[in-house]
């Protein structure tokens, strides 16, 4: 009864979304001044502090591979750079640091430090925001696979895989469930709870489920699975948490957003706004939910930002697809500090705009 109701329910969200009001908007030109030597390359991930400065992730620099004893190291392939409040360039924060390989995103914690994800890395590193190392959650893998020794003849000795469980399974559990002590496996977000809990969507890559840990990186829990089914993902691509904890999350591959308590119960989903890409809870005494989409799998033919009420109901949408001002490109990363003044961050246009909401 519960899932008839959630069909239901998503099907008139969906009737709803047929008369969308558009949104008007503006787009700020020559944002961020760059040095003329540094050039950014796809934003993956955009973010401000309480300052108002911006943080960009970036994929641009030049990876480097050197090998070290039985591992072959890589590093260099993504760039963090910082930009003032008017979009003067700062400093570059970590320049050629172990953890940054491919970006992913990029958010900055109610106490202005600075977490980047990074997805080949399998890493999230948190900066203070004099910009030194306080935290590292993950480990880069290992190159060289690491097979778990069986006697000859035992069911686990025959076709045996790499250590770790295979397709995320996490030591025999369901496909994509992880476990208490894996690795991330390509994490691609994270957002915290007030009681500063960290939550990361541990998505790109075999496993599909939420890791909880306290503030210091502890585990507390995981959630989810691969699969269609409420509570399941195909790619958890994004993730957001709203001021009374519950942990929205951009179901990609499954084409809907799906709302949990703060202990990973299931509450609801949304399945009125396309493929939901990246999501971003406005903060202030009405919050808002604003939700990427990419219709097609570059963002240039089919693209737009959903502006909703935290139940689903849709305020309306802006944007399309296109490289001009005002159009978008693959919307990875989007920062609503400011709940009408948005920072976007696109993967194929190689750029971040200042979007402002008219009234």
């Amino acid at each position: 009864m519960k899932l008839l109701s959630l069909i239901l329910l998503g099907a008139a969200l969906a009737a709803v979304q047929q008369s969308v009001p558009e949104i008007s908007y503006d787009s700020a030109p020559n944002l961020l001044k760059m040095p003329p030597e540094i050039h950014l390359g796809e934003v993956a991930g955009v973010a401000t502090n309480s300052r108002g400065h911006l943080f960009v992730y970036t994929r641009t620099g030049n990876p480097t591979a050197m090998l070290g004893a039985s591992r072959i190291i890589t590093h260099g392939g993504s760039r963090l750079f910082q930009f003032d409040q008017n979009g003067n360039f700062v400093r570059e924060i970590g320049q050629g640091i172990y953890g940054f390989l491919m970006a992913h995103g990029v958010r900055v914690d109610a106490q202005d430090n600075i977490w980047t994800i990074d997805e080949a890395a399998n890493q999230i590193v948190k900066f203070s925001p004099e910009g030194r190392v306080l935290m590292v959650l993950g480990r880069k893998p290992e190159v060289i696979t690491i097979r778990n020794v069986q006697p000859p003849g035992t069911e686990a000795g025959r076709g045996a895989g790499p250590a770790g469980g295979g397709r995320g399974g996490g030591r025999g559990g369901p496909p994509g469930a992880g476990g208490a002590g894996d690795a991330f496996n390509r994490p691609s977000d994270l957002a915290w709870d007030a009681a500063g809990n960290i939550f990361v969507a541990d998505g790109h890559g075999a496993n599909s489920r939420v890791v909880k840990l306290d503030r210091n990186g502890r585990f507390i829990l995981s959630f989810g699975q691969t699969g269609t089914e409420p509570g399941q993902f195909n790619i958890p691509h994004s993730i957001a948490i709203d001021a009374q904890g519950n942990v929205y999350v951009a179901d990609q591959g499954n084409k809907r957003i799906q709302v949990f308590e703060n202990n990973g119960t299931f509450k609801t989903q949304f399945t009125n706004v396309g493929v939901p890409t990246t999501l971003c809870i406005a903060p202030g005494s009405h919050q808002y939910l604003y939700s990427s989409h990419s219709g097609d799998p570059y963002g240039m033919d089919d693209a737009a930002i959903y502006k909703l009420e935290l139940d689903g109901r849709v305020v309306g949408k802006f944007g399309k697809a296109g490289k001009l001002m005002k159009e978008f490109g693959l919307v990875n990363s989007i920062d609503c500090r400011n709940g009408n003044v948005l920072y976007v961050g696109e993967l194929t246009n190689w750029r971040v705009q200042q979007i402002t909401l008219r009234p």
